[in-house]
């Protein structure tokens, strides 16, 4: 029998008060970093400004269900599920959203080096 994980997205490990689902670790994914972030509607502050220039790492967004507004330093792109952005580690950034709030999922990874799990993302973490 084939070796694979599937895993409905409501019924994962979240933190942030179940905002951002433990995808990665749900899955069992080890090469890559992923969440799926839920924002609820009219977020306009929670969603932290941020870069990765310290760790390297380069993130994509893809909107699963809803619209957000990806907010990178002077410029915004609207996002929605027919809409993909990568940002390089250097860039800040944050999410907002409208009345419709978004689900969104966020890859990453540092280019040319393996990937090192954030013990903050593992299961249970929140609970430590």
């Amino acid at each position: 029998m084939a070796d694979y994980t599937v895993k409905r997205i409501d019924d994962m490990e979240g933190t942030f008060g179940g905002a951002f689902k433990l995808a990665r670790a749900e899955l069992g994914i080890t090469s890559f970093g992923m969440q799926v972030i839920d924002l609820p509607p009219n977020l306009s502050e929670g969603h932290p400004d941020h870069d990765h220039a310290e760790s390297g790492q380069e993130e994509v967004y893809l909107v699963l269900r809803g619209k957000a507004t990806l907010h990178l330093e002077d410029d915004q792109v609207e996002l929605d599920p027919d809409v993909i952005a990568a940002v390089p580690a250097d860039v800040k950034r944050h999410l907002t959203t409208g009345s419709e709030g978004a689900r969104i999922l966020a890859v990453g990874g540092v280019p040319g080096q393996a990937y090192e799990i954030n013990p903050t993302t593992e299961l249970g973490a929140s609970r430590r």
